[in-house]
């Protein structure tokens, strides 16, 4: 046993000295990733950072994007493992771990993606970030995606319609109106949606528009009621091992934070906004019927009141962080609402 041991070590010491000069050449960041490659997370966020990432480091450091590797619920233990380097997820797939973050997904804020990313990620970093609700990874960006739309295989005329209807949620927000409208909740990671749909699992979903085209939702989810600034944004985060930074040399560590932070979650908010428009038009061109809700009709009234008490309800939820809630969720949609003015 004691000489296997030695072996195994010696040889594995070996090893780390013959690849010692290649290593310190270039080192490849491996990226899990959970969305079909032609996702805009896939086809334009990644791809933009890790452009950043070489350039900012001269080519020490090259990003790898692998797929398939499992719930997406499950990167962030990946991550914190050590088994990738590098992913994002959902914090609704991680319910009870993440709270604040729901701060973001509130109703009624009014903005766009890039402009929520932008509102999140500072206020998570003055008020949210001593909670440690990511502990374990170091954080990269945190984003939404755009707002959550209802997307059904059949029309509803009100939101009434909902009622016992089985639709698939994601967690965090969507939770409570899901149980405000009645609706039978079914949990699924978004890959699945489509196949749910197709199969008649469920008769709809709450989702951005951008799933209309990315996911293929426009062939089974046929009936859209797009309401003014959606239902809820989505909270999600993009995150790197600690272990893997500590491993760089401090400036490549400094270039890769560099090219993160704010300036990563405008851009992936950006992104998914540009998946939203490119959802619209898709869904148009394969004939879905898209209800436009004004801010006056009958459905955006219905919402409104449905809402009532929400914000009230996540500040109390939130009391055992030991943060100012209220004031965070204030500040939030104050930069949020004056984003680019």
């Amino acid at each position: 046993m004691i000489r296997r041991n030695f072996l195994k070590v010696a040889g594995a010491l070996t090893l780390g000295m013959a690849l010692s000069g290649q290593a310190s050449a270039e080192t490849v960041l491996r990226v899990g990733s959970w969305l079909p490659p032609t996702h805009p997370q896939n086809a334009v966020v990644w791809p933009t950072w890790s452009k950043w990432v070489e350039e900012a480091t001269e080519g020490r450091v090259k990003v790898k994007v692998e797929y398939g590797l499992g719930h997406p619920k499950t990167m962030f233990d990946l991550v914190e493992d050590g088994a990738i380097d590098a992913s994002f997820s959902y914090h609704g797939y991680v319910p009870g771990r993440f709270k604040l973050t729901q701060g973001i997904e509130q109703p009624l804020l009014g903005v766009n993606a890039e402009a929520a990313s932008v509102a999140h990620w500072r206020v998570h970093n003055k008020y949210f970030a001593k909670a440690e609700e990511h502990d374990g990874v170091e954080l990269l960006a945190l984003f939404t995606h755009g707002p959550g739309q209802i997307h059904m295989a059949e029309p509803i005329k009100s939101l009434a319609d909902l009622k016992s209807k089985k639709i698939r949620l994601g967690g965090g927000v969507q939770g409570e109106l899901g149980k405000r409208m009645g609706v039978t909740a079914v949990g699924a990671p978004a890959p699945k949606v489509y196949e749910m749909m197709q199969q008649g699992v469920i008769d709809g979903v709450f989702i951005p528009m951008s799933e209309q085209k990315s996911l293929r939702l426009k062939e089974v989810a046929k009936n859209v009621v797009h309401l003014p600034g959606g239902m809820y944004l989505g909270s999600f985060a993009m995150f790197i091992n600690p272990d893997f930074l500590d491993g760089l040399s401090q400036k490549d560590r400094d270039a890769v934070m560099a090219v993160s932070g704010e300036k990563l979650s405008a851009m992936a908010g950006k992104a998914w906004d540009q998946g939203d428009r490119e959802g619209v038009e898709a869904a148009k061109a394969d004939g879905v019927n898209i209800i436009e809700v004004g801010a006056d009709d009958s459905f955006a009234k219905e919402f409104r009141e449905l809402v009532e008490g929400m914000d009230e309800e996540w500040i109390e939820s939130v009391k055992s962080r030991k943060v100012d809630a209220k004031a965070a969720l204030a500040e939030m949609r104050e930069i949020a609402r004056n984003y680019g003015k």
